[in-house]
Formats: structure tokens, C-alpha cells, sequence
């Protein structure tokens, strides 16, 4: 039990490791074709952006005070449910998909990095500041990700149909996030 409270509370600096890692490893996969190797190099992207959000637990901070006006809307263990689950293994299963079923699986973690950014933008937009996550959704998710989102869908003969699957899949991950917050504010109102 004290390895999984470890890693519940150390896994956002081990983004930084682990995406290392992966990067030093990509170049092995480039047989595989640009496509599928752009499927993969979602994860450790996401990892850096994942380190810049939530290292010293900023993002948890942040949108505590911001939804729950400081109270635990989001707890440490969710934080790492969340990622390790809806970001890691959803990266994991479309990468298998896209190279055992259809390419265009991979438009599932695509369209997560991108719902991702556009969520970060939004929020500094409406803010008027940055938000844990913002610069590397600049910097990295959007033009990677559009760059990943033309090409795989190209390689794919991606029709709409596969385009509202990978949207769709991103876009129920961040519907279920919001849910799971709106939940537990609710909670915390009704014992306040």
C-alpha cells in the first residue's frame, strides 16, 4: 500500500522520466511508418504536458480553488486515476488498436491531445491567465496534434464516421471528468 500512496503522490515527476524514455525509444518504431509512430509519440508528448499541469500538484491546486472554492474536488487519487487510466491507457489501447484492428483507432488519442489543448485554451481565455497545462497545449498539443490528425487520417482513409469515433471517445473521457466534478462538488455543497 505505501508504493501505490508513493506513486499516487510522485507519479507527475515521473512524467518526465517515463517520457524520456519513450522518446529514446520511438526511433525503433519508425519501421512502422510515420503514422503509427505519431499514434505512439502521443503518449510521451502528453507526458510532458502532464508534467508542466500537474508537478507540485498545480492543476489540482488550481482547479480546487477555481470549481470547489479550495475544497478537494478533485483528489490526489482521482488526479491519478484520471491519468494513469483515461490519458495512459487510453493511449495504450488505441496504439494496439491502431496496429492490430485500423489505423484510424489511433484518431482516438489524437483527438484526446486536442480536446485537451482546446480545453486549456479555453479556460485562459475565459480566465484571461494561464492554467497548469497551458503553454505545453500551445506549444506541443496543437501543432503536433493537428499535424498527427492530418496524417493519420490521410494514411487511414479516415471517413467521418471515424473521425466521430475518435472525437467522440475524447470527448466522453473530458464529459466523464466533468461529471465526476460535478458530482463531487455537489457532494461537498450538501455537507457544507
Amino acid at each position: 500500500m505505501n508504493a501505490l500512496r508513493w506513486l499516487i503522490r510522485e507519479w507527475p515527476s515521473a512524467t518526465l522520466f517515463t517520457s524520456a524514455f519513450l522518446l529514446l525509444v520511438a526511433p525503433f518504431l519508425a519501421p512502422l511508418g510515420l503514422p503509427l509512430l505519431l499514434i505512439y509519440l502521443q503518449l510521451p508528448i502528453y507526458q510532458l504536458h502532464q508534467f508542466e499541469e500537474h508537478h507540485r500538484d498545480r492543476f489540482r491546486l488550481f482547479a480546487n480553488q477555481l470549481l470547489a472554492g479550495g475544497r478537494e474536488a478533485f483528489t490526489p487519487t482521482a488526479i491519478f486515476v484520471i491519468n494513469s487510466t483515461g490519458v495512459w491507457g487510453v493511449n495504450l489501447l488505441a496504439l494496439y488498436l491502431a496496429y492490430f484492428c485500423s489505423l484510424s483507432w489511433g484518431l482516438i488519442t489524437i483527438y484526446l491531445t486536442l480536446v485537451n489543448a482546446l480545453s486549456h485554451l479555453g479556460m485562459a481565455l475565459v480566465l484571461r491567465r494561464p492554467n497548469p497545462g497551458v503553454w505545453t497545449s500551445l506549444g506541443l498539443f496543437l501543432p503536433f496534434g493537428g499535424w498527427a490528425l492530418v496524417v493519420v487520417s490521410r494514411a487511414s482513409a479516415a471517413t467521418w464516421g471515424d473521425q466521430a469515433i475518435g472525437l467522440g471517445g475524447a470527448l466522453l473521457i473530458h464529459a466523464g471528468i466533468v461529471g465526476y466534478v460535478k458530482i463531487r462538488v455537489r457532494k461537498l455543497n450538501a455537507l457544507a
